[in-house]
C-alpha cells in the first residue's frame, strides 16, 4: 500500500513539474522572435512608443471641434448677505436655488485662434425676495492672436513637435530592435559556445581517460616509470575538473540567455546550430554609404535641428509686438417674476425677452509693445541660435563617427573571416597530429608529456576556432544593426 501511495505522489509531482515547465527548441531566429515579444527592453520601448503615439493623436485632435455640455444640478445656498447703503449696513438671511446648463461648441483654428458658440439656460429662485429669474443666452466668439500670423504659431509648432517626437520614438524603437537582435545573437552564441566548450571538455576527458588506462597497463607491465603513471592520473583529474567547470559555465550562460529573451528560468532550452557560415566579403564604401543613409542617429540629429529652429523662432517672437483680435456677438433674455409663477410661464416670458432684445456685440484689439528689456530677449535668441549651431556641428561629428566605426568594423569582419578559414585547416592538422601522437604513445615512442602537449594543442585548436566562429557571426550581426542592411542575404532591414 505504501508503494502505491509513493508512486501516486511521484506521478503527481512529475505531472505538476511537466505542466509548469516548457521546453524550447531554439535556433537564432526563434530566439530573436521570442525576445521581441517577451524581453523587458522591448516591452518597455513599446510602451514608450505608445506614449508618443498618443501624444501625437492628442496634438492632432486638439485642432478638431470640441463640444462640451455643462450641467448644473439643483444648487441650494443659504447664507448671510449684507445690504449696504451710504449710511448703514443691513444683514439678512438669503436662500437661493439655481439650476441650468450650457452647450459650448469650440473650433480651434490653425492660426492659433478659435471660433466658438455657446448657448445656455439658467434659472435662479431667490426665496428671500420671492423672485424667479430665468436667463437664456447665445454667444458667438472669435479670437485670433495676430502674432501667430507674422511671428510664432504655437499650435503649428506644438503639432510639429509632436510629429517629430513620434518619429524619433519610432526610430528609437527600430534601433533598439536591431540592438536586441545583436544582444540575443551575442547571448545565443555565448550559450552555444559554452555548450560546445562542454563538449570539447568531455571529449578531452574521454581522451585523457583512454590515455590513463593505457598508462596504467604499461605501468603494470613495467614499461613506464611510476612518475609517468602518476602524471597521467593528475592530468585525468585536471580534465575532470575542466569538464565540471564547463558544465557550471554552461548553466550560468543558459540562465542569462533565458532572462534576456524573456522566458522562465525553470524552462528547458535546447539550442541548435550546425556551425556553418556563409563567407561574406563586404565593401567598406558600400557599408559606409548604407550607414549614412539609414542610421537613426543622423535623423535624430536632424530632428534636434528642426526642434532648435522652432525654439529660435519662438524666442524671436517673444521680442515682437504682441497683438490679438477679439470679436463677440450674442443675445440674452432674462426676466424677474414672482416665485409662485410656474416655471413654464417664466421661461416663455424669458424667451420673449430674448427675441425682443437687441443683440450684444463687441470688438477689441489688444497690443503689447516691448520697449526696453536691456537686451534680455536678444540674449535668449542668441543662446537659442548657438544651440542650433551646436546641433548642426553635432550632426557632422556623428556622420564622421559613423563612417570611422563602419570602416573599422568592415576591416575586422573581413579579417575575422580569413582567420576563421585558417583555423578550420588548423583543426584538421591538429586532429591528425593527435591521432599520430596517441599511436606513438601506445607504441612507447613518446612519454606522457608529449601526449599531454599534443592534447592541449588540439583543445586550443577547437577553442580558438569556436571563438573565431562566434566573432565572425557577431561581426555580421553588429554590421547589420550599424547599416540596416543584411549582407548575408543582400537585403535592407525595414
Amino acid at each position: 500500500m505504501k508503494k502505491i501511495i509513493l508512486l501516486f505522489i511521484a506521478f503527481t509531482c512529475y505531472s505538476f513539474v511537466s505542466k509548469s515547465q516548457s521546453i524550447y527548441n531554439l535556433d537564432l531566429e526563434k530566439s530573436i522572435e521570442i525576445a521581441k515579444l517577451k524581453s523587458y527592453n522591448m516591452l518597455k520601448l513599446t510602451q514608450d512608443f505608445k506614449v508618443s503615439e498618443y501624444n501625437l493623436k492628442s496634438a492632432t485632435s486638439s485642432l478638431k471641434t470640441h463640444i462640451t455640455l455643462n450641467l448644473e444640478g439643483p444648487n441650494y445656498v443659504k447664507d448671510v448677505q449684507a445690504y449696504i447703503t451710504d449710511s448703514s449696513s443691513t444683514y439678512f438671511t438669503s436662500k437661493r436655488l439655481q439650476y441650468g446648463g450650457n452647450l459650448l461648441i469650440k473650433q480651434p483654428l490653425p492660426t492659433a485662434g478659435f471660433v466658438s458658440i455657446q448657448t445656455g439656460l439658467y434659472n435662479k429662485d431667490t426665496y428671500t425676495l420671492n423672485q424667479r429669474s430665468p436667463n437664456l443666452y447665445t454667444t458667438f466668439n472669435f479670437e485670433q492672436p495676430l502674432t501667430a500670423l507674422y511671428g510664432y504659431n504655437a499650435v503649428k509648432s506644438s503639432l510639429k513637435r509632436a510629429k517629430l517626437a513620434y518619429e524619433q520614438s519610432k526610430k528609437e524603437l527600430k534601433r533598439e530592435e536591431l540592438n536586441l537582435i545583436y544582444m540575443v545573437s551575442n547571448a545565443f552564441y555565448g550559450y552555444l559556445s559554452s555548450q560546445k566548450k562542454t563538449e570539447i571538455a568531455k571529449l578531452d576527458f574521454d581522451r585523457q581517460k583512454e590515455a590513463y588506462d593505457i598508462s596504467q597497463n604499461k605501468y603494470k607491465a613495467g614499461l613506464i616509470k611510476e612518475v609517468d603513471a602518476l602524471q597521467m592520473e593528475v592530468d585525468l583529474a585536471e580534465a575532470q575538473n575542466n569538464f565540471d567547470l564547463a558544465l557550471i559555465d554552461q548553466s550560468s550562460t543558459q540562465n542569462e540567455f533565458k532572462q534576456l529573451i524573456g522566458i522562465n528560468l525553470n524552462d528547458s532550452v535546447l539550442v541548435s546550430s550546425k556551425f556553418t557560415y556563409m563567407p561574406v566579403i563586404v565593401d567598406a564604401d558600400k557599408a559606409v554609404q548604407l550607414a549614412l543613409q539609414n542610421r537613426l542617429e543622423i535623423r535624430e540629429q536632424e530632428i534636434q535641428i528642426e526642434q532648435s529652429k522652432l525654439y529660435v523662432k519662438e524666442q524671436k517672437s517673444n521680442g515682437m509686438i504682441q497683438s490679438s483680435l477679439n470679436l463677440s456677438f450674442g443675445k440674452s433674455g432674462y426676466s424677474y417674476q414672482d416665485l409662485n409663477s410656474s416655471l413654464t410661464s417664466a421661461l416663455n416670458n424669458t424667451y420673449s425677452k430674448y427675441k425682443e432684445r437687441s443683440p450684444d456685440y463687441g470688438i477689441g484689439l489688444s497690443v503689447k509693445v516691448p520697449i526696453l528689456d536691456f537686451g534680455e530677449n536678444k540674449a535668449k535668441v542668441k543662446a537659442a541660435e548657438a544651440g542650433l549651431k551646436q546641433n548642426e556641428l553635432q550632426k557632422i561629428e556623428v556622420q564622421r563617427s559613423i563612417e570611422r566605426e563602419v570602416r573599422n568594423m568592415v576591416a575586422e569582419l573581413n579579417s575575422s573571416l580569413k582567420r576563421l578559414q585558417l583555423l578550420e585547416k588548423n583543426i584538421i592538422v591538429a586532429e591528425k597530429s593527435f591521432d599520430i601522437t596517441r599511436l606513438r604513445y601506445s607504441d612507447g615512442d613518446i612519454d606522457s608529456q608529449g601526449l599531454a602537449l599534443e592534447r592541449k594543442r588540439l583543445n586550443t585548436a577547437y577553442t580558438t576556432h569556436l571563438s573565431a566562429y562566434v566573432s565572425y557571426q557577431l561581426y555580421l550581426a553588429d554590421l547589420m544593426r550599424k547599416t540596416f542592411y543584411d549582407f548575408q542575404n543582400n537585403e535592407s532591414i525595414k
